[in-house]
């Protein structure tokens, strides 16, 4: 397709979270339909009904036979992502995956060796990035409103959906450490995981994640589908102040706080650092949806030909934080170097 034309998008997996994808992308004007594929026949008899004139279809190749087709979207299960990736990279198409781009750094590698053959784009769904609150905050830390980052913890929890193909870290983590990822802006040293299996052998259901940086900075990840709480909640911890994202909170989700420790040349060995405590600040934000926002942006790239925000580097580098997490659970809690 020609830089700035209006592109043809096909949707892989339009089930739970796909849908999703589906209805964001079939209400933008600057792309269109050109097919949808999904395994599920009770899926497929929905859009065929809410898409009449849309091509669908169960068969993955089929849908890759279209030659209409300029960009596909997979938002099927985690383990499809990288072998239905990179066929259609080496198809030549444009490429959104959803996240965890891949299950290992292998694959992760071979969909970007195979998009750098073909000079084509990869999009990781890390969804939050594009989320209002979080670029709110990316401003108050670039700005040095919080001072120097000290660190950064976040819980993730609820009861459900339990998953049986991955486990709660590779299911809800790869939010987290985008956002850190974001915030930090540099790469990880090293990673401690542990957790618990109690509803399915071998799949953990709480995963604590500890990630170490170069410069001294922690991340802290509490994840879990077996919680009597829904929480989705970051807090940055600041040496001028914190601030916490709470995604639960229907219109507050930042707060500010004027919070933190001033230490003092010290003129006796008794002298304490006094703690401050200051004013609360709760910042109005124009909200969007973020997956509009992040499908809108995937169009974007497509169509003008630039690098996306959330590029398959950064959707690698999160894949191979989890990798590193999942040796780590395998051995105690055992650190676990990345890279």
């Amino acid at each position: 397709m020609s830089r700035g034309s209006v592109p043809s998008i096909g949707m892989v997996g339009v089930g739970n979270w796909g849908k999703n994808h589906l209805r964001n992308f079939a209400s933008l004007t600057s792309c269109r339909l050109g097919g949808i594929c999904d395994r599920d026949p009770a899926v497929l008899a929905r859009v065929r009904e809410e898409h009449p004139d849309v091509f669908v279809t169960d068969d993955f190749d089929a849908l890759l036979a279209r030659p209409d087709i300029d960009a596909m979207v997979i938002a099927s299960s985690a383990v499809t992502h990288a072998p239905l990736g990179v066929q259609a990279l080496e198809s030549g198409r444009d490429v959104f995956l959803e996240k965890p781009m891949a299950l290992s750094s292998k694959d992760g590698e071979a969909i970007l060796r195979a998009a750098e053959k073909k000079d084509r784009i990869v999009m990781v769904g890390h969804l939050l990035l594009y989320h209002p609150a979080v670029e709110y905050l990316k401003s108050l830390v670039d700005e040095g409103e919080l001072g120097d980052l000290h660190y950064i913890y976040s819980e993730r929890v609820n009861l459900g959906a339990i998953r049986s193909d991955e486990n709660a870290m590779w299911s809800f983590a790869p939010h987290d450490l985008s956002i850190v990822g974001l915030l930090f802006d540099e790469q990880p040293e090293s990673v401690s995981a542990r957790g618990g299996c109690y509803v399915q052998e071998s799949i953990e259901d709480v995963v604590f994640l500890n990630v170490k940086y170069p410069s001294g900075r922690t991340a802290q990840i509490h994840v879990s589908w077996l919680d009597p709480h829904k929480i989705r909640k970051t807090t940055l911890v600041g040496s001028k102040k914190m601030a916490v994202f709470d995604d639960m909170e229907p219109a507050e989700k930042i707060r500010i706080y004027d919070k933190g420790v001033d230490t003092p040349q010290f003129v006796s060995y008794d002298q304490a650092p006094a703690l401050r405590f200051g004013d609360i600040v709760i910042p109005q934000l124009k909200m969007k949806e973020p997956l509009r926002i992040e499908c809108q942006h995937f169009v974007d790239c497509v169509r003008e030909r630039k690098r996306p925000r959330t590029d398959g580097e950064s959707g690698l580098t999160v894949v191979r934080i989890l990798e590193a997490g999942q040796r780590s659970l395998e051995r105690g809690g055992e650190p676990i170097r990345i890279g």
